[in-house]
């Protein structure tokens, strides 16, 4: 057994590894029946060696490890943190109270896919082992204790995990996302003669603005891609950060070995106009589901964005016979473009007593003010129904 694993065992655990590579990867993904592609070794380890993640960016890996005689039977995507960028759910406010009261809310440890708001397992192995799990669950409360660490969060969390962190007591929250899911339309077309008539005029007219102007748009996947390919996602990625304030987190051997690792999995959208190329939205996909992940454009358009990261994902998941698209995290204008709420859930432990209690009513009064806001979403269906 390697001796830097944690086990079952009465034995005192040694510490949780620190690299992705330290594990292989068919051990890692055969923990569960799909990982998604963000919770999967290749895009884990493929932060890790391109420096996306790591002491100096915040995201130090810290992974606790379940193992028995038959071999590893949980695992979590867990991390370090510095800070509460690049998680999505937010918790600026509790990490204020916190520290306003004396206790630093950093270090704290997550469980996550860096960067990425896209629900999926986070306890490796619930699913088909949840007694592993369960272990699994009270080892990182224990790292919480032994590391005085503020908290232990899960975002973006399935069933599964969900099943087992109510279990364990954890508080829970939520909120909403919008996917676009395909019952099984014909083409593009068959799904806007679902839609009201305002919402169905609206698409066609962006569409055909951003097409009278004379953009082009090019899929490719990461068998297909080359260096020209590469410049132009990562100088896109870094534009849209540079525009915003943000500290772009990934590069462009990222994104290399994304391709590498994933081949067709990894899909780039690229828009040119008068053959130049301009702009371009990177995706993954899965067996079902096509996931929106980052957007970027050397100048600067709006209707260009709309049909490059939604329009043209709806109609590439209607061509390839995909049933959900998951276009990323907030945003209530993708409604009227076919995307409908979706809950997702998070769960925390916090270790001081009294600032889990505060965090607690906090939620019961979030939860309250965002069952009311999915009343209002639901007035903004586009579908006839």
């Amino acid at each position: 057994m390697p001796k830097n694993s944690l086990t079952i065992s009465g034995a005192d655990p040694p510490a949780p590894l620190e690299r992705f590579s330290d594990i292989r990867q068919a051990e890692w993904n055969g923990l569960a029946r799909t990982t998604g592609p963000f919770v999967d070794w290749r895009f884990l380890s493929s932060l890790e060696d391109a420096d996306c993640i790591g002491h100096a960016g915040g995201w130090t890996p810290c992974l606790p490890l379940i193992r028995d005689d038959r071999g590893l039977r949980a695992a979590a995507p867990a991390f370090l943190k510095a800070h509460s960028h690049g998680e999505f759910v937010f918790d600026w406010a509790w990490a204020h109270a916190s520290q306003s009261a004396g206790m630093p809310w950093y270090p704290k440890l997550l469980l996550a896919a860096p960067f990425s708001p896209v629900p999926g397992p986070r306890l490796l192995g619930a699913e088909s082992d949840p007694a592993s799990a369960r272990a699994l669950v009270d080892r990182i409360e224990g790292l919480v204790h032994e590391r005085a660490l503020s908290s232990a969060g899960v975002n973006f969390c399935d069933a599964s995990d969900t099943a087992i962190l109510r279990e364990a007591g954890w508080l829970e929250r939520f909120d909403w996302q919008f996917h676009w899911h395909n019952p099984g339309y014909r083409d593009f077309d068959d799904f806007l003669d679902q839609l009201k008539r305002k919402p169905r005029k609206n698409i066609r007219a962006e569409r055909r603005r951003v097409h009278e102007d004379g953009w082009r748009f090019e899929w490719k996947n990461g068998t297909e891609m080359d260096d020209a390919d590469f410049d132009l996602a990562d100088h896109c990625y870094q534009t849209t950060f540079a525009l915003y304030g943000n500290l772009p987190m990934l590069n462009r051997r990222f994104f290399e070995l994304c391709a590498k690792r994933f081949g067709e999995q990894f899909l780039l959208c690229i828009a040119s106009r008068n053959e130049e190329r301009l702009a371009c939205a990177i995706f993954w996909r899965d067996e079902t589901r096509l996931y929106g992940r980052y957007w970027g454009s050397l100048l600067e358009t709006k209707d260009v964005h709309f049909e490059t990261c939604y329009y043209q994902g709806i109609d590439y998941c209607i061509r390839h016979g995909l049933q959900w698209f998951e276009p990323g995290a907030q945003g209530e204008h993708k409604i009227r473009r076919g995307f409908l709420p979706q809950k997702t859930r998070s769960f925390h432990f916090i270790r001081h007593a009294g600032l889990r209690r505060a965090i607690g009513d906090w939620l019961r009064r979030e939860a309250g003010a965002l069952q009311e806001y999915r009343r209002h979403l639901d007035t903004l269906d586009p579908f006839a129904r």
